[in-house]
C-alpha cells in the first residue's frame, strides 16, 4: 500500500514544514517492514478553483483505493483505530491510501465521492498547517502501534 497526505497550499518551510518532514521520515522509516511502501505528501494547488466545491474536485481529482477526508462532521477515532483501520486496508490488499485535507472552507459536502471515508479530528477549527503536522503525526503514530513500537501509549 502506498499513503498520499494530500492537502491545498504550499508549506516552504517554518516549524509546520520541519514537523511534517520529521513525522514523515519516521513513518518511512517504520513502513517497509509493515506492508506499506510509500508513504508521501502532495500538494494542490486550488488557487484557479471558483468555488468551494471546485476546490473540493481539484483536491480530491487523483485515482485512489480508499479515500479519508478530513472533515468536522467525520468520525473521531483513537490513534489504536486509525493503526486498525490503515492494517485492514492493507491487509485487504489495498494499493493506495489517500488522506485528504480541505481548503480553507473545508470540504464541499455535495462534492464529496460518495465513497469517501470521513474523519475528524474533534469539533475545534485547526489552521491547516497544524492539521497537516497532527495528520503526519498521526500516519506515524498508527505505525508505531502496527510495528509495537514504545513510541505510543495508552
Amino acid at each position: 500500500m502506498k499513503i498520499t497526505l494530500r492537502a491545498a497550499g504550499l508549506i516552504k518551510f517554518g516549524p509546520e514544514r520541519e514537523l511534517i518532514d520529521d513525522y514523515l521520515k519516521r513513518a518511512n522509516a517504520l513502513s517497509r517492514n509493515l506492508g506499506i511502501k510509500d508513504i508521501t505528501e502532495s500538494v494542490v494547488d486550488t488557487r484557479r478553483a471558483k468555488s468551494r466545491a471546485a476546490e473540493t474536485e481539484t483536491i480530491l481529482s487523483i485515482p485512489t483505493d480508499i479515500l479519508v477526508v478530513l472533515d468536522e462532521r467525520g468520525t473521531t477515532l483513537t490513534s489504536r483505530q486509525i493503526a486498525k483501520q490503515i492494517a485492514h486496508w492493507r491487509d485487504d490488499g489495498r494499493q493506495t491510501l489517500t488522506l485528504a485535507i480541505g481548503g480553507a472552507d473545508g470540504f464541499d459536502p455535495n462534492a464529496l465521492p460518495p465513497h469517501a471515508v470521513k474523519w475528524s479530528f474533534g469539533k475545534q477549527t485547526w489552521p491547516h498547517k497544524l492539521v497537516r503536522v497532527m495528520l503526519a503525526e498521526q500516519i506515524y503514530r498508527a505505525l508505531s502501534i502496527l510495528a509495537a513500537t514504545p513510541y505510543h501509549r495508552d
